[in-house]
């Protein structure tokens, strides 16, 4: 009999932001909404988006992604203003909001956007609280890779 195959579930992912991971130690993440509009959401069904220099900054109780840039498709409709750099609303609860101002309001720390997916037919950011790294804090991070990697390397030789 056999085997029934392993089915990999999709991968939901829309957009990373590796240069958020090299540039600052994530604290603690919060899954947000984010109030788009429609050709904001096709586009992002072909991936047209740039989460590069994105952050939060809330202001009146409320959050707002920055610097996200989404790309309009070629077919988007003449009648309907498409800016990409448009500043977008997040949808947090008060709880989440209140602890993020918090924490942004300490010295060295804010909030950036790490990834943007699919939940379902909603879309979501993964925001996170982080502190910046400083140059010193990124050479030990690469050392420490490479290091691993040189590890595995001798390990494998070792065992042949």
């Amino acid at each position: 009999m056999a085997k029934p195959k392993k089915v990999k579930a999709p991968d939901n992912t829309i957009v990373n932001n590796k240069k958020a991971r090299h540039d600052y130690f994530i604290q603690d993440t919060f899954e947000a909404g984010i109030a788009l509009q429609g050709w904001e959401v096709k586009a992002l069904r072909m991936k047209k988006v740039q989460m590069l220099d994105s952050y939060v900054l809330v202001k009146d109780g409320e959050a707002f992604l920055l610097g996200c840039n989404i790309t309009p498709l070629d077919t988007a409709s003449t009648h309907v203003i498409a800016d990409p750099g448009r500043t977008k609303k997040l949808l947090l609860h008060a709880k989440e909001l209140s602890k993020i101002f918090a924490a942004i309001q300490q010295k060295g720390n804010t909030c950036v956007a790490t990834k943007m997916y699919w939940k379902g037919h909603l879309v979501k950011v993964q925001i996170a609280l982080a502190k910046g790294k400083q140059d010193h804090d990124k050479r030990a991070v690469v050392k420490d890779r490479e290091w691993a990697v040189d590890k595995q390397r001798i390990v494998r030789h070792a065992n042949r």
